[in-house]
Protein backbone atom coordinates (compact mmCIF):
# COMPACT_ATOMS: atom_id res chain seq x y z
CA UNK A 1 0.00 0.00 0.00
CA UNK A 2 1.58 3.19 -1.15
CA UNK A 3 1.45 6.34 0.93
CA UNK A 4 -1.56 8.19 -0.62
CA UNK A 5 -3.40 4.77 -0.09
CA UNK A 6 -2.76 4.65 3.48
CA UNK A 7 -3.44 8.82 3.89
CA UNK A 8 -6.62 8.58 2.16
CA UNK A 9 -7.98 5.70 4.57
CA UNK A 10 -7.14 6.54 7.67
CA UNK A 11 -8.41 10.10 6.58
CA UNK A 12 -11.43 9.33 5.42
CA UNK A 13 -12.30 5.68 4.82
CA UNK A 14 -15.72 5.19 7.05
CA UNK A 15 -15.24 1.29 7.63
CA UNK A 16 -16.07 0.49 11.27
CA UNK A 17 -12.32 -0.77 11.34
CA UNK A 18 -10.97 2.49 11.08
CA UNK A 19 -13.72 4.22 12.91
CA UNK A 20 -12.60 1.67 15.71
CA UNK A 21 -8.80 2.65 15.43
CA UNK A 22 -9.49 5.97 15.57
CA UNK A 23 -11.49 5.58 19.08
CA UNK A 24 -8.02 4.21 19.92
CA UNK A 25 -6.51 6.77 19.27
CA UNK A 26 -8.96 9.14 20.78
CA UNK A 27 -8.91 7.21 24.16
CA UNK A 28 -5.22 6.67 24.02
CA UNK A 29 -4.28 10.66 23.90
CA UNK A 30 -7.32 10.90 26.31
CA UNK A 31 -5.31 8.25 29.21
CA UNK A 32 -1.97 10.73 28.24
CA UNK A 33 -3.82 14.14 29.50
CA UNK A 34 -4.81 11.72 32.50
CA UNK A 35 -1.92 10.50 32.91
CA UNK A 36 0.91 13.65 32.02
CA UNK A 37 0.08 15.32 35.45
CA UNK A 38 0.69 11.88 37.46
CA UNK A 39 3.94 11.86 35.99
CA UNK A 40 4.98 15.20 36.55
CA UNK A 41 4.23 14.29 39.92
CA UNK A 42 5.93 11.69 40.20
CA UNK A 43 9.27 12.41 38.89
CA UNK A 44 8.80 15.62 41.17
CA UNK A 45 8.44 18.43 38.33
CA UNK A 46 5.20 19.53 40.40
CA UNK A 47 4.89 18.92 44.32
CA UNK A 48 0.34 18.31 44.66
CA UNK A 49 -2.24 17.53 42.44
CA UNK A 50 -5.31 19.22 42.22
CA UNK A 51 -8.52 17.17 43.64
CA UNK A 52 -12.50 16.66 43.97
CA UNK A 53 -13.12 18.00 47.35
CA UNK A 54 -14.65 14.30 47.78
CA UNK A 55 -13.72 11.89 50.61
CA UNK A 56 -11.16 9.05 49.76
CA UNK A 57 -9.84 10.96 47.32
CA UNK A 58 -6.04 11.85 47.53
CA UNK A 59 -4.15 11.65 44.14
CA UNK A 60 -1.22 12.39 45.78
CA UNK A 61 -1.29 9.28 48.25
CA UNK A 62 -2.23 6.96 45.56
CA UNK A 63 0.28 8.24 42.93
CA UNK A 64 3.43 8.84 45.86
CA UNK A 65 2.80 5.26 47.69
CA UNK A 66 5.01 3.02 47.20
CA UNK A 67 2.64 0.69 44.70
CA UNK A 68 2.93 3.13 42.47
CA UNK A 69 7.06 2.97 42.06
CA UNK A 70 7.40 -0.89 42.82
CA UNK A 71 8.62 -1.87 39.47
CA UNK A 72 11.97 0.50 39.95
CA UNK A 73 10.02 3.59 38.02
CA UNK A 74 7.09 5.78 38.50
CA UNK A 75 4.11 3.96 37.53
CA UNK A 76 2.28 6.32 35.47
CA UNK A 77 5.29 7.17 33.61
CA UNK A 78 5.29 3.39 32.18
CA UNK A 79 1.20 4.09 31.68
CA UNK A 80 2.13 7.53 29.13
CA UNK A 81 4.81 5.56 27.46
CA UNK A 82 2.14 2.79 26.94
CA UNK A 83 -0.66 4.88 25.78
CA UNK A 84 1.58 6.37 23.51
CA UNK A 85 2.86 3.83 22.41
CA UNK A 86 -1.33 2.76 20.51
CA UNK A 87 -1.06 5.52 18.64
CA UNK A 88 1.52 4.49 15.85
CA UNK A 89 -0.06 1.05 15.92
CA UNK A 90 -3.45 2.28 15.59
CA UNK A 91 -2.68 4.19 13.04
CA UNK A 92 -0.46 1.56 11.03
CA UNK A 93 -1.81 0.04 7.76
CA UNK A 94 -5.23 0.71 5.94
CA UNK A 95 -8.63 -0.24 6.07
CA UNK A 96 -8.34 -3.99 5.06
CA UNK A 97 -5.42 -4.68 8.06
CA UNK A 98 -7.03 -6.88 10.17
CA UNK A 99 -7.22 -8.87 7.31
CA UNK A 100 -3.70 -8.49 5.40
CA UNK A 101 -1.81 -8.34 8.61
CA UNK A 102 -3.87 -10.70 11.19
CA UNK A 103 -0.53 -10.34 13.46
CA UNK A 104 -0.46 -6.79 13.75
CA UNK A 105 -4.08 -7.20 15.61
CA UNK A 106 -3.66 -9.76 17.43
CA UNK A 107 -0.24 -8.48 18.70
CA UNK A 108 -2.07 -4.91 19.18
CA UNK A 109 -4.67 -6.69 21.30
CA UNK A 110 -2.77 -9.00 22.97
CA UNK A 111 -0.77 -5.51 24.41
CA UNK A 112 -4.26 -3.86 24.98
CA UNK A 113 -5.24 -6.57 27.04
CA UNK A 114 -2.38 -6.73 29.29
CA UNK A 115 -2.96 -3.32 29.67
CA UNK A 116 -6.41 -3.51 31.29
CA UNK A 117 -5.08 -6.29 33.42
CA UNK A 118 -2.65 -3.49 34.57
CA UNK A 119 -5.04 -1.25 34.80
CA UNK A 120 -7.71 -3.68 36.44
CA UNK A 121 -5.01 -4.10 39.47
CA UNK A 122 -4.92 -0.78 40.48
CA UNK A 123 -8.56 0.03 40.18
CA UNK A 124 -9.02 -2.89 42.33
CA UNK A 125 -6.67 -1.69 45.12
CA UNK A 126 -8.65 1.76 45.13
CA UNK A 127 -12.34 0.01 45.45
CA UNK A 128 -10.73 -1.93 47.82
CA UNK A 129 -9.31 0.73 49.91
CA UNK A 130 -5.59 -0.30 50.02
CA UNK A 131 -5.16 2.97 48.11
CA UNK A 132 -6.61 6.27 47.76
CA UNK A 133 -9.04 7.29 45.13
CA UNK A 134 -7.03 8.98 41.75
CA UNK A 135 -9.69 10.68 39.38
CA UNK A 136 -6.51 10.85 36.76
CA UNK A 137 -6.12 6.81 36.88
CA UNK A 138 -9.49 6.62 36.74
CA UNK A 139 -9.66 7.74 33.78
CA UNK A 140 -6.85 6.69 32.46
CA UNK A 141 -7.91 3.11 33.63
CA UNK A 142 -11.65 4.04 31.86
CA UNK A 143 -9.72 4.88 28.43
CA UNK A 144 -7.52 1.68 28.55
CA UNK A 145 -10.23 -0.81 28.88
CA UNK A 146 -12.01 1.01 26.01
CA UNK A 147 -9.03 0.72 23.73
CA UNK A 148 -8.71 -3.12 25.10
CA UNK A 149 -12.44 -3.18 23.84
CA UNK A 150 -11.69 -2.21 20.45
CA UNK A 151 -8.46 -3.86 19.95
CA UNK A 152 -10.29 -7.23 20.70
CA UNK A 153 -12.99 -6.30 18.20
CA UNK A 154 -10.17 -6.07 15.58
CA UNK A 155 -8.54 -9.44 16.63
CA UNK A 156 -11.77 -11.08 16.10
CA UNK A 157 -11.43 -9.86 12.19
CA UNK A 158 -8.08 -11.05 12.45
CA UNK A 159 -8.15 -14.92 13.48
CA UNK A 160 -10.12 -15.94 10.47
CA UNK A 161 -7.52 -14.21 8.38
CA UNK A 162 -4.74 -16.07 10.06
CA UNK A 163 -2.70 -18.62 7.88
CA UNK A 164 -3.80 -22.12 8.43
CA UNK A 165 -1.56 -24.75 9.80
CA UNK A 166 0.55 -26.86 8.33
CA UNK A 167 -0.11 -30.32 8.98
CA UNK A 168 2.74 -32.86 8.95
Amino acid sequence: MNAQQIRRELRNDPSVELRRRRAIIGLSLVGMAAMAPVCLLQTGLVRHLPDLPVRGVDSDGANLSDTAYRLGIPDGTLALASLAANIPVAAWGGAERAREQPWLSLGAAAKAVGDAVGAGSYFWQMLTGREPWCPYCITAALAIFGIAGLTLAEAATAIPALPPAKRQ
